[in-house]
């Protein structure tokens, strides 16, 4: 009996390929909105803890200080949630290229499922047939030996 071969098999390898890829890059756009956040929380450290230092101070030059110290925090942030709001776009899109592809991959993938289950119950008839046959034979043999 000939062995089960799915037409779109180089296709379907070549659709799991492009899953993986898009897969990976999903990971490396997470992991760069991750990095951003580390950032933002790290200014919100910096931030909480200047405003300690400076808290009981009477010194205008550590007041001032921490005033411009502030500034730059902020601006920091601001240039980080600029960022952060890029990576995030950028996460969707490759969700959506990844949903895609799994769409495509899965849609493939059915269709094998079920070429592979029209093999298996052919096999099964043409095995159901020739047994049937061989048992035809069988009889005949009995028979016209007698």
């Amino acid at each position: 009996m000939a062995k089960f071969v799915f037409e779109l098999e180089s296709i379907l390898e070549i659709r799991n390929f492009e899953q993986k890829q898009a897969e990976s890059e999903l990971a490396k756009c997470l992991a760069e909105e991750n990095r951003i956040n580390e950032n933002i929380q790290q200014l919100a450290i910096q931030y909480a803890n200047s405003k300690a230092q400076v808290k009981n101070s009477a010194n205008f030059d550590d007041i001032f200080t921490h005033n411009q110290y502030t500034k730059l925090l902020d601006y920091q942030k601001e240039v980080l949630l600029e960022e952060l709001t890029q990576a995030k776009l950028e996460t969707e899109k490759k969700r959506k290229i990844v949903a895609e592809c799994m769409k495509k991959t899965t849609a493939l993938e059915k269709m094998k499922e079920i070429k592979l289950a029209e093999y298996k119950q052919d096999v099964k008839t043409k095995q159901k047939k020739q047994q049937e046959e061989l048992a035809a034979l069988k009889a005949f043999d009995k028979n016209s030996n007698r």
